[in-house]
């Protein structure tokens, strides 16, 4: 059994956020970290190799530096990786993104036993529509919110989470999960042997050449220019100014506070 764990590497919104002419996050000028929710569905793919045994693969698609990313999730326990990398995938959106990974997938081989985890959704986007997209491309039943993946015998066993409490759904492999980065779930950290070992694990790139003949690839919808989802405008947001503070508990404090809230169409 092999589990694929797709993983995005984000900028860190914590930060200084830059955007090109076009719309794109200039994503060479910012820090960047590995999306919350993927380092949840990568833990929860090394809680089942640890009771089952089964293989681990990391999945990304971006620029040659994910590489990096994917070397720390090798020394997280993954035991190889796949590097989705050319410029004729840069600017994809969803879409795109979603038919270029399960090209990546069918490449790969993807058997009877096997399963896809992702995470809900990218902080960058926050669209939550790449995993499903894979599953139906893929034509794969899909479960959505996991917070605990189990293996039954062929069966997969999931918590589902919803706003008000929980469901346990199950199905068969192969199957699509994607995973949530709720309060119980903790990422393991690096260890020492780990990244003593990660460069000597697998870590294949696929590129244009390589994905190009795939019956899933549709080539006039990859990349910027092919992605159908085009982008009015986007901006970063404006700094907040700095704080006022009003002191006195007496009516005029209260009738200078209502006048500048009013001000600022706050009531």
């Amino acid at each position: 059994m092999r589990i694929y764990v797709c993983v995005k590497q984000v900028p860190d919104t914590s930060g200084t956020v830059a955007v090109n002419p076009d719309g794109t996050l200039n994503r060479a000028s910012m820090q960047t970290i590995i999306n919350p929710d993927d380092l949840a569905a990568m833990e929860q793919a090394l809680l089942l190799k640890d009771a089952t045994g089964c293989q681990v693969t990391a999945v990304t698609m971006g620029p040659p530096p994910a590489e990096g990313m994917l070397r720390e999730l090798l020394a997280m326990g993954a035991d190889d990786a796949l590097l989705i990398s050319a410029r004729e995938f840069g600017g994809s959106d969803t879409f795109a993104t979603s038919q270029i990974i399960s090209a990546a997938i069918t490449h790969t081989g993807l058997g009877e036993d096997d399963m896809i985890f992702s995470g809900r959704q990218a902080i960058d986007g926050d669209t939550a529509q790449v995993g499903p997209q894979i599953a139906e491309k893929l034509d794969l039943p899909q479960i959505s919110y996991a917070a605990e993946i189990k293996k039954e015998g062929s069966k997969v066993l999931v918590k589902r989470m919803l706003e008000d409490g929980y469901m346990m759904i199950s199905t068969e492999t192969p199957c699509l999960v994607t995973c949530i980065n709720d309060q119980d779930m903790n990422p393991r950290y690096m260890t020492l042997n780990g990244i003593m070992d990660c460069y000597s694990k697998p870590l294949t790139v696929l590129d244009f050449e390589a994905l190009k003949d795939e019956p899933l690839i549709e080539l006039d919808k990859i990349g910027l220019k092919g992605s159908p989802t085009n982008i009015f405008t986007s901006f970063t947001p404006p700094q907040k100014g700095v704080g006022e503070m009003l002191e006195g508990a007496n009516k005029d404090t209260a009738a200078t506070l209502a006048a500048k809230l009013l001000e600022k169409h706050v009531i």
